[in-house]
């Protein structure tokens, strides 16, 4: 919402008015994320001028389920949980790690959020106005390529999240995640959790009791877990627990 030259924030998060606008420094990196890439100098200039840069601390709740977007949230550093609430419980849907958006089908639609937001570690989010983004989607051609880039790589993204949990025991759920976040890490050997072991059983489908004893199993193929470290001391003994499939796990 625009006043006088301000933003006046409604977000869970921020509620103050603040000039809009990103440090001219940050604007040299966020143009090269793919998003914004190949849109238009002119476009982009107009999302930049409303947008914000901010940064925010572990357990911040970004948005909630059933809220219309007022932003677009970009992840430009740390990391972001998904997930939803019902009749008092709550599950995670996803992880989300930079550079990527969330939710942005319920802000090109403009309709509510299907699930809410908050950060597992201390994160830097872009903020750009919903309004502002569905109005250059409709004006740059290059950007509405790259949005429904992103929204095509989110729903294949949620098909294999979902054949990997319909598909796969918990013991081969836990090895593939394995795998793959020593990937992300780097492929040393050693994962280090960036949260608790309770957000990674709800995000595996599982019981914070099963992830344990899934975990234990694990030891006789060349795993070890302690705290939030995890060391795979024999990756040839742990590719048959996990099967790894290009069609579930990319």
């Amino acid at each position: 919402m625009h006043y006088y030259g301000l933003i006046i924030i409604k977000h869970p998060a921020l509620s103050f008015a603040i000039k809009p606008g990103v440090r001219r420094s940050d604007i040299a990196a966020i143009r090269d994320l793919p998003l914004f890439s190949d849109m238009s100098p002119a476009h982009f200039e107009a999302l930049v001028s409303a947008a914000l840069l901010q940064k925010f601390s572990e357990h911040v709740t970004l948005i909630h389920e059933g809220e219309l977007p007022d932003f677009l949230h970009i992840v430009v550093e740390g990391s972001v949980e998904l997930f939803a609430t019902w009749e008092g419980r709550e599950t995670t849907l996803d992880i989300i790690r930079p550079v990527t958006t969330f939710i942005l089908a319920a802000v090109i639609r403009d309709q509510v959020y299907l699930k809410s937001a908050r950060t597992l570690t201390v994160a830097k989010i872009l903020l750009l106005p919903a309004q502002a983004v569905r109005e250059v989607f409709g004006r740059d051609a290059a950007f509405a390529r790259s949005i429904v880039n992103e929204l095509a790589e989110r729903y294949r993204g949620v098909v294999r999240i979902l054949k990997d949990q319909k598909l796969r025991s918990g013991v081969e759920r836990l090895a593939n995640w394995i795998l793959d976040e020593d990937r992300r890490q780097g492929g040393r050997g050693r994962i280090v959790l960036s949260h608790d072991k309770r957000t990674l059983s709800s995000r595996l489908g599982m019981t914070p009791e099963n992830l344990s004893r899934n975990l234990a199993s694990l030891t006789a193929h060349g795993v070890n877990g302690s705290g939030r470290e995890i060391v795979i001391s024999d990756r040839l003994a742990l590719e048959p627990q996990a099967k790894p499939d290009p069609l579930i796990d990319g």
